[in-house]
């Protein structure tokens, strides 16, 4: 990852031609919306149990960047009246408190706790920003760590650089390559949990 967002190696167009020079931009200027998040009052029941749904820190995992599920839902109401947001699908969540530098690509409409920020309406790949913001995320904590702060502020995270292929092609050809990636390990993970399974269930048939 650090040698294709250094710029260390590089894809080639299909005449075998350079593509032209990357760009750097701030964070803020890859999407066209910003949205922050809220926690609805957990003491009015109208406000849960919708259809909306609601994600936390905890919902997102480290290995896993596409977000496919959550656990907390809101209605519409707590929309309108609390501090929630309607976040339009294919948007990137960064978390910036609790677990800062996690982040994931959202397919669907959602809300956020007020943990997140979230970046809607992205003018680049979908892919290629969500690995791009990774590679930088993963930066920032690690600049974070063995200090007092306990996240980053939206100022800090929007001013934020993060470089940008000039060309759309050269974008998709790394966001899908960083994703067959991702999807391959996603699977031999599978297996091997199966496998796993499989191990120990013959090892109680065989010593019982």
């Amino acid at each position: 990852m650090q040698k294709i967002f250094s710029q260390e190696l590089r894809f080639k167009d299909e005449n075998g031609n350079d593509y032209p020079n990357w760009e750097e931009k701030k964070i803020e200027d890859i999407a066209s919306q910003v949205y922050g998040g809220g926690t609805p009052n957990t003491k009015i029941k109208e406000f849960w149990n919708g259809d909306i749904p609601w994600i936390q820190s905890s919902d997102v995992k480290v290995n896993d960047l596409i977000l496919r599920q959550c656990n907390k839902f809101i209605s519409k109401n707590s929309i309108e009246l609390s501090s929630a947001k309607l976040i339009p699908a294919n948007s990137i969540a960064i978390v910036t408190r609790v677990g800062v530098g996690k982040l994931c690509l959202v397919e669907f409409d959602y809300a956020t706790s007020q943990d997140f920020l979230s970046l809607s309406s992205l003018k680049y790949d979908k892919l290629y920003s969500l690995y791009s913001l990774l590679y930088t995320m993963k930066k920032i904590s690690a600049n974070l760590q063995g200090t007092s702060i306990k996240g980053i502020t939206k100022k800090e995270l929007l001013d934020s650089i993060i470089k940008i292929p000039h060309n759309l092609e050269e974008q998709q050809k790394i966001g899908d390559l960083f994703y067959k990636i991702d999807k391959y390990i996603s699977f031999n993970k599978c297996k091997i949990e199966i496998l796993k399974s499989l191990k120990q269930g013959l090892l109680q048939k065989i010593f019982i």
